[in-house]
């Protein structure tokens, strides 16, 4: 045994090597229903750092915020490849493991090795059109987003000027990934067929294996249409930066954008209007004062879509919280556990506008998540448009009794029910807002939606009024 000062004096530091401490199960019921009582126990138990078991095999999960800061932002120390964990190469990894396929897909977010940094600056500048507001794509895309919201609200106001709506399923989740297939650069409403296989893997459910199947032979036929035929899109941009890309691998890439940021997305804007409904009084303020932003910053330290990050590796024996991480052990970071750390959030004010972007929500250090701020465009843009096109929004739940998608790593609404009031006639645009002739050029001509899946899909889910 060592010792090290934590911030309650001198401490023991277990060295017990990870396959022996026997950990508890992490994905239980509590963790479905109420994952910060299980990050407490974890905490109150191990301290900032806790082993538990993902499906049949350890890991290490840091629960601490100055811990996941550390882990973060020491890519050398604690880098990503799964041709790190020492379990793995020695075959102790069971081929069947629920999460092996999801960390099998080698895309950016996985990646580790000499291949990652090319990788990383191509991505940086495909999206760099995207993410910069002086940019021409940059505003053609917050033009196709308001254009794609309002086309979404108008849907629901089908039912009539107030009724009950799911604003998860018909707003919240078919936002972003039409705004992804906007930027895949899927002609029309090509893409619907791939929004709705993406959304049946991100559900997995029994038909999940068969819809990613489809989904990876879609995006590749995408991808060499963009190498034979480039266009303004981010596949002709990554394309353009990393030529040496494979088509198989280019395609994991757009898999990884169409997922991740639809997800992350569509989670945070369910969460930011829950929040701006039933929330504290300083997030109503933060929203009524135009800080959407703000209002975000403070619904993802509360409840961040992202709750665990892709695993990372130890290169060497290090002491971390209470214990002593071996080399090629795997290490979760917790977005969620280390938001509830008290080191953080007692520092967070409460009952202002003003709030911190010290959230761990996008990560932190080298490998901080590279469209950020394209993911924060869509969410903010898509929250300002549903409070501005809505006269009224109630929960039609009690906010306790709203249910929850867990899994490993992000966790966000199943549903979300609202009763709703429609503005009498739709608000204009701000001066920078799309015109007409930029939501003519995004959206598809009427015949299109009619017979695209998503669009059939959502054309069922309208409610009549109450």
């Amino acid at each position: 045994m060592e010792s090290q000062w934590g911030d309650g004096g001198s401490v023991g530091l277990d060295d017990t090597r990870l396959e022996e401490l026997s950990p508890q199960p992490l994905l239980t019921r509590d963790y479905e229903t109420r994952p910060a009582l299980v990050y407490e126990r974890l905490r109150q138990q191990h301290g900032p750092v806790a082993p538990v078991d993902l499906l049949g095999v350890p890991a290490w999960l840091v629960l601490g915020y100055r811990e996941a800061l550390q882990v973060l932002q020491d890519n050398d120390g604690f880098p990503k490849g799964l041709e790190n964990w020492r379990a793995r190469s020695e075959g102790r990894v069971p081929a069947d493991w629920p999460l092996g396929p999801s960390l099998e897909v080698n895309h950016i977010l996985i990646q580790g090795g000499p291949g990652y940094r090319p990788l990383r600056t191509a991505w940086d500048v495909a999206l760099k059109p995207f993410q910069d507001p002086r940019h021409p794509q940059a505003k053609r895309l917050k033009a196709a987003v308001t254009a794609y919201a309002d086309e979404l609200i108008t849907l629901v106001g089908q039912g009539g000027k107030t009724g009950v709506a799911d604003l998860s399923a018909q707003f919240s989740r078919p936002l972003p990934l039409m705004v992804a297939s906007h930027l895949l650069g899927f002609p029309g409403s090509q893409g619907d067929d791939a929004l709705m296989d993406m959304w049946r893997v991100l559900d997995a459910g029994p038909d999940a294996e068969a819809a990613l199947e489809r989904l990876l032979a879609t995006l590749a036929q995408l991808a060499a249409t963009k190498l034979e035929k480039p266009g303004d899109d981010f596949p002709s941009y990554l394309l353009a930066a990393h030529p040496d890309l494979s088509l198989d691998h280019l395609a994991r890439e757009l898999f990884m954008l169409l997922g991740m940021t639809s997800d992350h997305v569509g989670i945070l804007i369910s969460n930011t209007v829950v929040e701006v409904i039933s929330g504290e009084g300083s997030v109503r303020a933060s929203l009524s004062a135009g800080m959407v932003r703000e209002t975000m910053n403070r619904v993802v330290m509360r409840k961040p879509p992202l709750v665990n990050f892709v695993p990372r590796f130890a290169t060497q024996d290090t002491p971390l919280g209470n214990y002593t991480i071996r080399a090629g052990d795997p290490v979760w970071v917790s977005s969620a556990a280390a938001h509830a750390d008290p080191l953080f959030a007692d520092h967070v004010a409460s009952g202002t506008t003003i709030s911190t972007r010290a959230h761990l929500s996008w990560g932190a250090g080298p490998r901080q998540c590279p469209a950020r701020e394209l993911a924060s465009t869509v969410a903010a843009a898509g929250v300002g448009r549903l409070f501005e096109r809505f006269d009224h929004l109630d929960l039609a739940l009690p906010a306790d009794q709203l249910p929850w998608r867990s899994s490993p790593f992000m966790r966000g609404l199943r549903s979300l029910p609202v009763r709703y009031e429609l503005s009498a006639a739709p608000a204009r645009p701000s001066a920078d807002g799309p015109t007409a002739e930029v939501a003519e050029e995004v959206l598809p001509d009427p015949s299109a939606r009619q017979r695209s899946s998503l669009w059939r899909y959502l054309t069922g889910l309208i409610r009549g009024g109450r």
